[in-house]
């Protein structure tokens, strides 16, 4: 166990940005909670998943529904207490511990804003290892793990409690809530034990998002470009270098989707990426080759500070970088390629890992 307070929060905030594929919210609305509540409630307790008692109640929590809405519908932190509540009341047993669904932007934050303002320990654990756009598309579900009973909360005072009969379930009827609670809304979600937390989870994220920020503002501060540090840490690779010439995005279904078209610089000149996202970027192609596809990571960093870019801040004229990364091996199992490989999304190009798909490239 050690304490996370605001150095912390800062580094973290960047490295969920980055692993956040360019979802799961905007970082900084997340970083400006966490800050506030460490500094109202003290420093959050963070727990390796081995110190977590077998039996003790786990409850992630999250925030539900496209990242362009956040941006203006702001939580006000009150949701996701009144979430917990109404499921500690319908299981009738005290939670021990929460910890994020995903390693995304704002989701990697607020459960340390709620940690510090109920008093409960943050488990470094997650269920994506990045971040994914639909509810069943976590490693707890890879492993049995019902999503429900859930409740989602919004910030007018509604609750809701679900019982689904699968994951699936849940993520068609809470996505259909949640555009009708304003388009976000805070979720308690895959209650569990501890004995299955460590089984079905993702162990250490918040420390990788930790290293991968303190990296690059490290960089920064010695006037120092981060991006050979990114890769070192997540065994990453450089895709593309270039300009932002055209970005098509909506808020639809609930969801951010879109693409994005970028114009190469440097060794990529004459050459065009595309990058096609649905709340988290799923798909990147160099020329109409496919260069890397989900569940591994894509992300896209500012060229000139290697900060993350967030898909809803995607902007026209934006000099960046796009970078692969592979995804946890639990992602590409055969149960993992079909609950959120390409395929599920509509892409008819197969899975590859991202480090073969650039070999292929390489050689061409």
């Amino acid at each position: 166990m050690r304490l996370i307070g605001k150095e912390e929060i800062e580094n973290i905030a960047i490295g969920a940005a980055l692993l956040g594929t360019g979802g799961g919210g905007d970082p900084y609305i997340g970083k400006l909670m966490a800050l506030q509540a460490v500094e109202e409630y003290g420093p959050i307790r963070l727990l390796d998943p081995e110190e977590v008692p077998d039996d003790a109640l786990v409850v992630p929590s999250a925030m539900m529904g496209a990242p362009t809405v956040m941006v203006e519908k702001i939580p006000n932190g009150d949701e996701a207490v009144a979430a917990f509540k109404a499921l500690e009341e319908y299981l009738g047993k005290k939670i021990y511990a929460t910890m994020p669904i995903e390693a995304g932007g704002v989701n990697s934050m607020l459960p340390l804003a709620l940690a510090a303002r109920l008093g409960l320990p943050v488990i470094d654990a997650d269920g994506m290892g990045r971040a994914f756009p639909e509810l069943q598309m976590v490693t707890f579900h890879l492993e049995g793990v019902s999503a429900t009973p859930m409740v989602i909360s919004d910030e007018k005072g509604n609750s809701l409690l679900l019982n689904t009969i699968d994951s699936v379930w849940a993520e068609r009827i809470a996505r259909k809530a949640t555009i009708e609670m304003g388009g976000s809304v805070m979720n308690a979600i895959y209650q569990m034990d501890g004995k299955t937390m460590k089984k079905s989870s993702i162990h250490h994220i918040l420390s990788l998002e930790e290293k991968i920020g303190a990296r690059i503002r490290t960089a920064l501060k010695n006037s120092k470009h981060p991006i050979d540090e990114i890769l070192e840490l997540t065994n990453g690779h450089q895709l593309f270098q270039g300009k932002v010439t055209d970005i098509d995005r909506k808020t639809q279904d609930g969801f951010a989707k879109g693409t994005a078209s970028i114009e190469g610089i440097g060794s990529n000149t004459g050459k065009t990426c595309k990058l096609h996202f649905q709340n988290e970027h799923l798909l990147a192609e160099v020329d109409g080759q496919v260069v890397c596809v989900t569940p591994d990571l894509i992300a896209v960093l500012d060229a000139e500070t290697g900060m993350p870019i967030t898909t809803e801040g995607l902007r026209y004229g934006a000099r960046c970088l796009v970078i692969g990364m592979p995804c946890d091996p639990k992602w590409r199992t055969p149960k993992g390629i079909e609950v959120a490989g390409p395929e599920y999304f509509g892409y008819s190009a197969p899975y590859q890992p991202v480090e073969e798909l650039v070999l292929v490239k390489e050689e061409v």
